[in-house]
Order: structure tokens, then C-alpha cells, then sequence
């Protein structure tokens, strides 16, 4: 059974492989809050333009108006009157999107962060195994294997690219389960 912290703010941290439905997650999450009649706002880092300047969207192009930040702290900023915060893509942030997350929660906040918990080596991710860590609620999704259709937990790299960030979908990035998935040399 799952409780609902009353008169108290907390973190959900939404994680897993590229194509595991994260962004749509978090959509749904913050769609229920606006039936429900409270204030949200979503945001996402600068770096993903992918799809929309304005909008966080899912790989099956869902979408919710958001804004974009530079820096975790406009995220406090931009967020006063909110009653739900989301955050996208938390993994391209720097480590303070920890505190800023924390700070926010203590404001009787609820926060929805959704990101990649590994990034395509298999390793930890920014900042995420920190939100991990500090979060009231964890959901891991899982995709499905390209190879196998077993569930995925791994993002597999298809390009040569060695920068821990090259944005990408389908072009660059596959869904692995653990015996798929190849690391990198």
C-alpha cells in the first residue's frame, strides 16, 4: 500500500533505459494533479531539444507545456506558486538539482523527477542515483529488448560517438536487456 504524505511535500523519482516510457509517466502523473485542480509546472534542461522548445513530449509524442532551464536553480525561481513540480531529463542537470529537489519538498511540494538512472556505458547517471536516494517514491521502468523482447534495462549506443551526451532516439539509441546489451570498449 502506498501512502500519501498529508500536509507535507515529497519526491518521486520516475528512472529507467531509454524507450521505458519515463516522459509518458511523468505526463500522466501531472495530468492527474491538473484534473485534480493544482497548480503544476514542468521543466526540462536546455540541452533536450529534441522534439518541442516548449513542450516535454514521449517517445509516443505526448506532450505538456514546460519550460526550460539553464540551471537547476531556476527551478526553484520559476516554481513559488506551484503545488506539483516536474522535472525531465533530471539527468542533465548538475548535483544541485538535488537540493533544489529536497528544498521543494520542504516547501510542501510535491516533485516528479523522470530521468535515465544509467546512461549508455551502464553506469550512474548525473545526479540521478542521488534523487534515488533522497526520494519518498522510486518507479523503475523497463522497456522491451529490441534483440530478444525481454524487459530492458540497459541503453544500448549504436554509434561510434564516446560523449557521455549525444541526444538522440531511435537513430543512435536501443533498448537492451542485460544478457543484449554489449558495453562499450
Amino acid at each position: 500500500m502506498t501512502w500519501t504524505p498529508r500536509d507535507a511535500g515529497w519526491i518521486e523519482v520516475i528512472c529507467g533505459s531509454m524507450f521505458s516510457g519515463k516522459t509518458e509517466e511523468l505526463i500522466r502523473r501531472v495530468r492527474r494533479a491538473q484534473i485534480a485542480k493544482m497548480d503544476t509546472i514542468i521543466f526540462k534542461p536546455k540541452v533536450d531539444d529534441r522534439y518541442s522548445p516548449e513542450h516535454i513530449v514521449s517517445h509516443n509524442q505526448m506532450k505538456l507545456n514546460s519550460q526550460i532551464v539553464e540551471t537547476s536553480d531556476e527551478i526553484l525561481t520559476k516554481s513559488q506558486k506551484a503545488e506539483v513540480v516536474a522535472i525531465d531529463e533530471a539527468q542533465f542537470f548538475d548535483d544541485e538539482i538535488v537540493e533544489i529537489c529536497k528544498i521543494l519538498a520542504k516547501q510542501k511540494k510535491r516533485v516528479i523527477v523522470a530521468g535515465l538512472d544509467t546512461d549508455y556505458r551502464g553506469e550512474p547517471f548525473g545526479p540521478m542515483p542521488h534523487l534515488i536516494c533522497e526520494a519518498d517514491y522510486v518507479d523503475k521502468l523497463r522497456a522491451i529488448c529490441v534483440k530478444c523482447g525481454n524487459p530492458a534495462t540497459y541503453t544500448q549506443r549504436t554509434s561510434k560517438d564516446s560523449q557521455r551526451v549525444v541526444i538522440g532516439e531511435t537513430d543512435i539509441y536501443e533498448a537492451r536487456c542485460r544478457n543484449c546489451y554489449e558495453p562499450p570498449e
